[in-house]
């Protein structure tokens, strides 16, 4: 049956910033599919556990500063140590500074473009690694932007990482779909999360934002399961280099 082909039990996900919003949305969705989930945050990530063991999962919290690649080989050392396998990644974790281009910092720059886009690769290469150990493929799935297709205003540096998470995505499928591992993305719309409380919170720009969503909401993380679900099963076993926009219509207007 069609449906069989979405469920993910056995399956191991690793979740990168599933402590709140998005990622505990993306978690608990992989979670009620069946799978086990290894979260990795900096911070306790109290109310997910809550939600993935109450679905009857397993939930194994690693903590990583994530912007220092030196931990990602050993987070999947972890990760296999803790549940013998990995078949998912969730690259999720990211941040946003806001600044007009003419003002912005090397920091806010290098901070941004370090978490967003090179761990996002090198957590890839790592798991990719362990894939081809394990033998049988599997499933990385970035977390782009509405801002991986078009420039934005005042966030330079996360625009710049967004646009980079989707052309990786392609470079990574196109190298390692013959050896079953399909790498895919998902790019939100705009999404009531801690990163945009500051646009909803202006309210000329949370109008005109709104006035462009043909659904005529903000996002929400639910809004996230089927598409996550769908590029962690079986059932996307060829979609290779895709970035799936969940936006509400905003690219569509």
């Amino acid at each position: 049956m069609i449906l069989d082909n979405f469920q993910l039990h056995g399956r191991v996900a690793i979740v990168t910033g599933c402590n709140t919003g998005l990622g505990q949305g993306m978690a608990c969705a992989l979670a009620q599919a069946g799978a086990d989930i290894v979260g990795v945050n900096v911070s306790e990530p109290d109310a997910t556990r809550a939600q993935v063991e109450a679905l009857g999962r397993r939930f194994m919290d690693l903590r990583a500063n994530l912007s220092d690649i030196t931990c990602l080989e050993g987070l999947v050392e972890q990760a296999k140590s803790l549940s013998g396998r990995v078949d998912i990644l969730v690259n999720n974790a990211g941040i946003i500074r806001r600044e007009d281009a003419i003002k912005f910092s090397e920091k806010d720059w290098d901070d941004v473009i370090d978490l967003n886009l090179k761990t996002v690769f090198f957590f890839s290469q790592a798991v990719a690694r362990q894939y081809l150990a394990q033998g049988g493929g599997g499933k990385i799935i970035n977390v782009a932007s509405m801002l991986s297709y078009q420039g934005g205003v005042r966030v330079p540096s996360y625009t710049a990482s967004k646009s980079g998470v989707m052309g990786i995505t392609r470079l990574m499928a196109n190298e390692w779909a013959a050896h079953r591992i399909n790498v895919n993305a998902i790019a939100p719309g705009y999404m009531a999360t801690n990163n945009t409380a500051a646009l909803r919170a202006d309210e000329g720009r949370n109008a005109s934002i709104l006035e462009r969503i043909p659904a005529g909401r903000w996002g929400v993380p639910d809004d996230l399961a089927g598409p996550v679900v769908f590029l962690a099963s079986q059932a996307s076993d060829y979609v290779n280099g895709y970035t799936v926009a969940v936006d509400g219509g905003w690219l569509a207007r």
